[in-house]
């Protein structure tokens, strides 16, 4: 497979469109070329579930659970010995600068397969007595059963790690998987395809069909019938689309959407240790974050100053190259997404809002000037009902507005049709115990953001989602439970 040239992987062999269609991956640093991506067709992503059907009627279906969690440790094994393969190819796709994606997208794209594999060979299962009229008696006891075929529907933001992330525990629990990446990262999930192969998981079990969403792969994989299950993350729309598809057929959905996520800092927090979590909040991965603050609530005795430092922080990280190792912002994923972010910078102006920095397109050297580059955006002074405190932007950027009391910095996080994250920083302990109860949100972190114990519950509320995943939680979607009675 040429390293220029994304290829669609069916049933352990690398093939070009059937229909001959194939579409540019340019990069978003500079505008180059990445590579020439193969779109599946219809034919293309039906062979990919017929093959992944075929492997759980096959040796996949039979393998025993020790057998299946080896081949899991062996393929993170890998990843981890072609570290710099799946590196290069992951900032070739994004931009990212090399620190940020050498410390978390890699290794914990690689962590996921020892995390599940171990998840499901240290499950635990029911077991009851019962009274029968003979007085004989019965047992009742649960299995857990893989689901079957499932479509996997990848984000672009944090590509191999969120991917992973789903794939898994999916094959950790005996399902085969058809994977369709973001059209615009196709780099990893099609590299991985060669680790599979190396390390020996029988053909069919992991797929990857590239293209686009309707009438491309994505639709053409939710909407197939041969497909038992489909998990997705990314945005709210498209995931409404794939949970009206998935009503033909009762197929069950596990969906991780958008946030406008809500930061609260109380007068009392750690200042410093404060300004330091919400700039990563705001700021990692150019914003480009489904966990990342974009509504920043301040208690009015300390706003000013913590505007003024968080103004600091956002001046302070160096766009460039993502092999430089002073970068600290990369780009965006693309120009198209950058047209969308910039169109928010400027409804942001036109309603009102005071610029205290950013606002546009950083001056960047003549060989970046192509990429997809916006400056670090921070507003104060915008209504609560205006556009850019209301949309998830997902950029560099956050609006600013103080508070004065926590019920009123408790409404003010809930007003969202969001509900997945929220960060709360105060030093008195029962009043975080508090909101952390009262805040509809799948997850709030303490005093801290983006610490994840892999092995806990993840996942959104209202619009953010439907159902969990980490540790056993993604046992529950990626399986069946199927109860044995026996009568003694």
């Amino acid at each position: 497979m040429a390293a220029t040239e994304f290829l669609n992987f069916i049933d352990n062999h690398y093939l070009r469109s059937s229909e001959g269609k194939s579409f540019e991956k340019r990069s978003p640093v500079d505008g180059g070329l990445v590579g020439r991506v193969w779109e599946a067709s219809q034919h293309d992503v039906d062979s990919a579930v017929k093959a992944a059907r075929a492997a759980l009627n096959g040796p996949w279906g039979s393998m025993a659970l020790t057998e299946r969690t080896t081949l899991l440790y062996e393929v993170a094994d890998e990843i981890n010995r072609r570290f710099d393969d799946f590196l290069d190819a992951e900032i070739a796709d994004t931009g990212k600068p090399r620190s940020i994606a050498s410390h978390v997208d890699i290794p914990r794209g690689a962590a996921n397969f020892k995390t599940f594999a171990d998840v499901v060979k240290n499950v635990s299962s029911e077991f009851f007595e019962m009274a029968t009229p003979d007085g004989r008696g019965a047992i009742n006891y649960a299995v857990r059963v893989p689901k079957g075929v499932i479509g996997v529907i990848c984000p672009w933001n944090l590509p191999l790690l969120l991917m992973t992330w789903k794939v898994a525990p999916a094959l950790a629990c005996g399902n085969s998987v058809v994977v369709k990446p973001s059209e615009e990262t196709p780099a990893t999930a099609t590299l991985l395809g060669e680790v599979m192969l190396k390390v020996g998981v029988p053909a069919g079990v992991y797929n990857v069909v590239h293209g686009f969403g309707p009438d491309s792969a994505g639709e053409f994989l939710t909407r197939h019938p041969g497909v038992d299950a489909i998990t997705f993350t990314g945005e709210t729309r498209t995931g409404t689309a794939i949970m009206k598809a998935a009503a033909d057929g009762i197929r069950g959905v596990s969906l991780e959407l958008g946030g406008k996520n809500a930061g609260i800092v109380f007068s009392d927090a750690d200042f410093d240790a404060a300004v330091d979590g919400i700039a990563r909040a705001v700021f990692l991965n150019t914003g480009q974050v489904c966990l990342g603050t974009e509504r920043l609530y301040v208690e009015r005795s300390i706003f000013e100053r913590f505007v003024v430092a968080l103004k600091e922080r956002a001046e302070s990280l160096t766009p460039g190259h993502p092999n430089e190792p002073d970068t600290g912002l990369g780009p965006l994923i693309s120009l198209e997404h950058r047209d969308k972010v910039l169109s928010y910078y400027r409804r942001a102006v036109e309603e009102g809002a005071n610029v205290v920095t950013g606002g546009g397109v950083p001056v960047m050297p003549d060989t970046l000037t192509a990429g997809a580059w916006v400056q670090p955006t921070i507003w104060t002074g915008l209504a609560d009902d205006a556009t850019v405190v209301r949309d998830e932007i997902f950029g560099p950027c956050c609006h600013i507005r103080p508070f004065d009391s926590e019920d009123e910095v408790v409404r003010l996080a809930n007003d969202t049709p969001y509900g997945l994250a929220a960060t709360v920083w105060t030093q008195d302990i029962a009043r975080a115990h508090r909101l952390a109860r009262k805040l509809d949100v799948g997850i709030c972190w303490i005093n801290a953001w983006f610490l994840r114990d892999l092995r806990t519950p993840f996942g959104g509320s209202k619009q953010s989602g439907i159902g969990r995943e980490g540790g056993v939680h993604s046992l529950e979607f990626y399986t069946e439970l199927r109860n044995v009675c026996v009568k003694l």
